[in-house]
């Protein structure tokens, strides 16, 4: 080998360390892990993989439900829809979808109000013959399917937002469909991802140039649109045009963190799950001995693009591995997974003036 193919090979194997560990502090693994949480957490058995939680206004907590390792593992399990009451003096868990005939995997959910204080319900649903979104009817604690939805543009969809009873915004989380494709958008941390919105009949591209767009919400007044992007590690906030439903970018804050799904509190404050360790998390999907670092988030409106950002909780995954979301209601923190068999309900010992 001459001098100046040596040089090469040297500079190619300096490079290619270089982008290694540039990808392992991207994805946090140099990170200290100190846990903390002002309360006190419990255990709920029953819902395996509590992805997505979100909570009504009453008390009642929504959970979907899947095992996913399950699913990996080529064993198709039917997944559920839970209600969990936490007005009630010792919550229980209720299957909402037991009787559903249909193949059901439920990801992200979205509720909508009704005039008649019912609500509509919309579920994404990944299934052996391609993905669509599932809407229900919820009303005395209890679901009617009213259609399923499927279009060319949920290519990889994760989480949506209703804004109304028929319309809403759903985040593709990869521009690929291939698991080779996705595994690259997610190493090389390409920005494919985007937001759809359906309109009532039809689908079209709202915001794309996202790297791993994943939760999303919108702000009570319905003004504002909030999208994590996983990979990106950040929250992105659009500007929406109440009678075009055109998105505007408005900024991103870095959370330097794996975020996931997006939940709001009474007063409008943003509550996130999050992965503090993206390739500890990714190595947890394949194998559960190994302890995902869990992350909730508090970000609170101030003044005009201006948020104050507070870790509300962290573990190193012993109590709950690879957390997905954190929903509030009262001063009782509900916090899901993607895998795990149960989540957790904890009460928070101190609020401050913010929530």
């Amino acid at each position: 080998m001459n001098r100046k193919i040596k040089y090469l090979v040297i500079l190619l194997l300096i490079g290619a360390g270089g982008f290694i560990l540039n990808t392992l502090n991207d994805a946090g693994e140099f990170k200290t892990i100190s846990p903390h949480f002002d309360g006190e957490c419990i255990p709920i058995p029953g819902a395996v993989g509590a992805e997505d939680i979100t909570i009504l206004k009453n008390g009642m907590a929504l959970i979907s439900s899947h095992d996913r390792r399950t699913a990996l593992a080529g064993i198709p399990e039917q997944g559920a829809l839970y209600s969990y009451n936490l007005e009630d003096e010792t919550p229980k868990l209720v299957n909402l979808t037991a009787d559903i005939s249909f193949e059901f995997n439920p990801h992200g959910i979205s509720l909508f109000e009704n005039s008649d204080d019912s609500y509509r319900i919309a579920v994404i649903n990944h299934t052996r013959n391609g993905h669509l979104i599932e809407i229900f009817d919820y009303r005395d604690d209890s679901l009617i399917h009213q259609q399923s939805i499927r279009d060319p543009l949920l290519i990889s969809p994760n989480d949506l937002v209703l804004i109304n009873a028929s319309q809403m915004y759903v985040t593709n989380d990869h521009g690929s469909t291939s698991d080779w494709g996705k595994t690259l958008e997610e190493y090389l941390q390409l920005k494919r991802a985007n937001v759809v919105f359906y309109d009532g009949s039809d689908f079209s591209i709202a915001s794309e140039n996202l790297g791993y767009a994943n939760g999303i919400n919108i702000s009570l007044d319905g003004k504002i649109l909030y999208v994590a992007e996983t990979v990106g590690k950040k929250i992105s906030m659009y500007s929406r045009n109440a009678v075009t439903n055109k998105l505007t970018f408005l900024q991103s804050i870095d959370m330097h963190s794996g975020v996931d799904n997006i939940e709001l509190d009474e007063k409008g404050n943003l509550w996130i799950g999050s992965h503090p360790k993206l390739l500890t998390f990714t190595r947890h999907a394949k194998d559960a001995d190994v302890l995902s670092p869990s992350q909730v988030f508090r970000l609170t409106p101030k003044a005009e693009n201006d948020f104050v950002i507070e870790e509300i909780f962290l573990s190193k995954g012993d109590d709950l591995s690879g957390s997905s979301v954190g929903a509030v209601f009262g001063n009782t923190l509900l916090i899901g997974s993607v895998f795990e068999s149960h989540f957790l309900s904890c009460t928070i010992n101190q609020q401050d003036g913010s929530n």
